[in-house]
């Protein structure tokens, strides 16, 4: 039998879509490059946004197509799935599978497996990368905010046991992988015992081997002391850092459902600068949530001013049922979201080019992770884009490069021989 994934979403999404590929390999099946070549095609959802779900009602169409031509063709559907929209899908795929329940595929399938994992997170992936690795540390969430469906779909906080994380990671670093991404909803939650985040995050540090560590995602309400600390005297952890504000008002932080003011925000952005000088620092926001009124906006354009973030990522809001917020009036028109959008990016953009033009003329490690004609592109360890023009093949290798010009999005420099 010939899979073919399709994986939509987050990081988390792309390492299910790597436990499904293990699974589906212990029972003999064979990856197909694409869909026409599968006999079993396998979605894995993401429902944190409406647009996410449409696209899986758009493939539904997709496959009626394909049916008539294969009739014997499996879908299954995984991933992050609200109970409402599973009970939507079920008739538009042969089956609709919860993601800890990914171990059963093989049952499902009808095909017998002789050994099982306990849940799916003690599954060993099959990497989509030979050089950068997605570890899950934790899945699920506690924190509710009105407009995320992710408590819903994932269900409450599981951490996984950090023995296991350790002998995940040791493995990879032998086999050569340069960049750990550590995945959760909120890492910061981690605890395993007497193990919370920090510890965690000074463990992997320890591990011999060169390599870095990145994590995502991380809520500013309990990203503490402790966890900047850790970045701080952590010398394989990368300085970057995701911290997404949602919005730089207080207001409309309440009703969002945060759990933390503007004022908090600022002050660990602060130590955190003090504490590492030039962490690059990026952030998500949504604009024209319901009630936000313009007053409320400029608040965020000041955030954005002070903070001088190096990238962001900005989201016009959109109702996403089953949230919380989705009870509350949308009266933010459409084109106000648009401009409001574009004064934060206009912001960003330079704020940006004044964090990037501090790296020309610099000697920097970067990880190359893609290349178009001879164009070769990576990330350092600020998490900056980086362009170079090589003719070897240097993809996945640290590799030393001078930085010659600075844009707002991205750098470019030439390879150090």
């Amino acid at each position: 039998m010939k899979y073919h994934i399709i994986a939509f979403g987050c990081q988390m999404n792309i390492s299910d879509s790597e436990r499904v590929a293990s699974v589906l390999e212990s029972i003999k099946c064979k990856e197909s490059p694409g869909i026409n070549g599968a006999d079993l095609i396998v979605v894995t959802m993401c429902s944190v946004r409406q647009s996410a779900v449409d696209r899986v009602h758009g493939l539904v169409e997709k496959f009626k197509t394909i049916r008539k031509s294969k009739p014997n063709i499996k879908t299954i559907l995984t991933g992050c799935i609200l109970k409402k929209d599973r009970n939507i899908f079920i008739t538009g795929f042969d089956y609709v599978v919860d993601i800890r329940d990914i171990k059963k595929l093989p049952e499902i399938l009808g095909i017998k497996k002789t050994k099982e994992a306990k849940n799916y997170l003690d599954i060993t992936p099959k990497y989509s990368s030979k050089f950068s690795a997605n570890v899950p540390i934790m899945t699920g969430c506690n924190n509710f905010c009105s407009y995320c469906v992710v408590p819903y779909a994932r269900e409450r906080e599981i951490s996984r046991p950090a023995e296991e994380i350790i002998r995940e990671i040791k493995n990879l670093i032998k086999k050569g992988y340069k960049e750990i991404w550590l995945l959760g909803q909120n890492v910061n939650s981690y605890k395993d015992t007497n193990i919370n985040f920090s510890k965690l995050l000074k463990m992997i540090n320890d591990i011999p081997g060169k390599f870095w560590i990145r994590f995502t995602s991380s809520h500013p309400k309990d990203f503490n002391d402790q966890v900047i600390n850790a970045l701080a005297i952590g010398k394989k952890i990368t300085p970057y850092l995701n911290l997404p504000i949602q919005s730089g008002d207080d207001g409309v932080l309440k009703l969002m459902n945060r759990h933390y003011s503007v004022k908090n925000y600022k002050e660990k952005i602060k130590k955190l600068r003090e504490k590492i000088p030039d962490i690059a620092l990026s952030t998500d926001i949504i604009v024209g949530f319901p009630g936000e009124t313009k007053k409320q906006f400029e608040n965020t354009a000041k955030l954005f001013r002070n903070v001088k973030y190096d990238m962001a990522y900005i989201n016009k809001y959109s109702p996403r049922t089953g949230t919380a917020a989705a009870k509350l009036k949308d009266n933010v028109s459409i084109a106000e979201k648009k401009r409001r959008e574009k004064v934060l990016t206009e912001i960003l953009k330079q704020t940006a080019l004044e964090h990037n033009k501090k790296f020309i003329g610099k000697k920097i490690i970067v990880l190359i992770d893609g290349n178009k004609n001879n164009n070769w592109f990576g990330k350092n360890e600020h998490y900056k884009t980086v362009q170079i023009k090589s003719g070897k093949n240097i993809l996945g290798k640290f590799i030393k490069v001078k930085i010659t010009e600075a844009l707002a999005w991205s750098l470019r420099g030439e390879l150090i021989k």
